[in-house]
C-alpha cells in the first residue's frame, strides 16, 4: 500500500518529478535523463501501470484520493495529496485532471527487435510537434501499426504533452530510435520491408493505387508538419504515396494524414 502524505510546501523537494511541467526544453532534456515520464489523468495513469510501467510517485488533489485509491493500496510509491492551488504553484499549470503520477520508464527495444516481428511500422522524420507525436500513436494504435520507429531529431513520446494527446496509446505501441539518418532506413528495407514516403507531391503515386495493405510488410515515412519528408528521406524511398484531395485543398496536417494513410496501409493486412 502506498503512503498518503500530505504536503503544504510547494518546495518540499519530495515534489521535484513535478516541478516546471510547462517548461518544455527543461523537460525534454531533465525526464529521459532522469529515467523519468509524467502520465496526468486518471485513465492515462491507469493505462502506463497496465502497460507495466513502475511508477515513482503520485501527485493528487483531495478530490481524487478516492477515486485512486485502488491504485494507491496498490502501489508501493508515495503518494502526495495536495492543494489545487500548490499544484499549480508547482507544475506552473493549472492541473484540470486532478491527478499526476511519475513513472520509470523503460529501456527501448532496437529497431531490430522491432522489426523482426512487424509488418506494419511508421517512421517518422523530425516530427517534433508533441500533439502531432500524441495523435500518430493514437491512431497508430487504433488502426493497428505494429510499432513505430523515429530519426533521432523526433520528439519524445513519452513527453506530457505527446501521453495525454495519445490517451495513453504510446504504450501500447513499441517504438525505437533510429540511431544515424537517413541511412539506418535501409535496415528497414533489409528487413524485408517496402518504404513507402507519405508525401502530396503529385508525381507521388494515389496512395489506394499503390495497394499497400496487399504489401507483406510496409513501412510507411511521414514529415513534420510544415516541412514534410526531407529530400534525403525521399530519396530512400522505395515509393512516394498520397492522398488525393477536393476542393483545392493541398494536403492534411500530419496526425490526420497519418489516421488515413494508415488505415489504407492496414485494411486486408495478411495474416500471419
Amino acid at each position: 500500500m502506498a503512503e498518503l502524505i500530505t504536503i503544504d510546501d510547494p518546495d518540499d523537494p519530495r515534489l521535484k518529478d513535478y516541478t516546471g511541467l510547462t517548461d518544455v526544453e527543461l523537460r525534454r532534456k531533465r525526464e529521459p535523463v532522469e529515467g523519468l515520464f509524467i502520465a496526468e489523468g486518471e485513465k492515462v495513469i491507469r493505462r502506463a501501470r497496465h502497460a507495466g510501467y513502475d511508477m515513482r510517485s503520485m501527485l493528487l488533489s483531495a478530490k481524487w484520493v478516492d477515486v485512486m485509491r485502488d491504485v494507491i493500496d496498490e502501489v508501493p510509491a508515495p503518494v502526495y495529496a495536495v492543494s489545487p492551488d500548490l499544484a499549480e504553484r508547482v507544475t506552473g499549470y493549472h492541473v484540470h485532471r486532478g491527478a499526476l503520477a511519475s513513472m520509470q520508464r523503460r529501456p527501448l527495444p532496437t529497431a531490430e527487435e522491432l522489426l523482426a516481428t512487424a509488418r506494419r511500422v511508421v517512421v517518422m522524420e523530425a516530427v517534433n510537434d508533441h500533439t502531432n507525436i500524441g495523435a500518430i500513436f493514437r491512431s497508430a494504435a487504433a488502426l493497428g501499426m505494429d510499432a513505430v520507429l523515429l530519426s533521432p531529431d523526433s520528439a519524445d513520446p513519452l513527453y506530457r504533452r505527446s501521453v495525454k494527446v495519445s490517451m495513453g496509446a504510446v504504450f501500447s505501441v513499441p517504438y525505437a530510435r533510429l540511431e544515424s539518418w537517413p541511412k539506418d532506413l535501409e535496415k528497414v528495407r533489409e528487413a524485408g520491408f517496402k518504404l513507402l514516403a507519405l508525401t502530396p507531391d503529385e508525381k507521388a503515386s494515389v496512395i489506394d493505387d499503390a495497394a499497400p495493405h496487399r504489401l507483406d510488410r510496409v513501412a510507411l515515412m511521414l514529415g513534420a508538419e510544415g516541412d514534410g519528408l526531407s529530400r534525403q528521406a525521399l530519396v530512400a524511398a522505395d515509393e512516394w504515396v498520397r492522398i488525393p484531395m477536393a476542393h483545392g485543398v493541398d494536403s492534411l496536417n500530419v496526425g490526420a494524414a497519418a489516421a488515413v494513410a494508415f488505415y489504407a496501409v492496414a485494411t486486408g493486412r495478411p495474416q500471419t
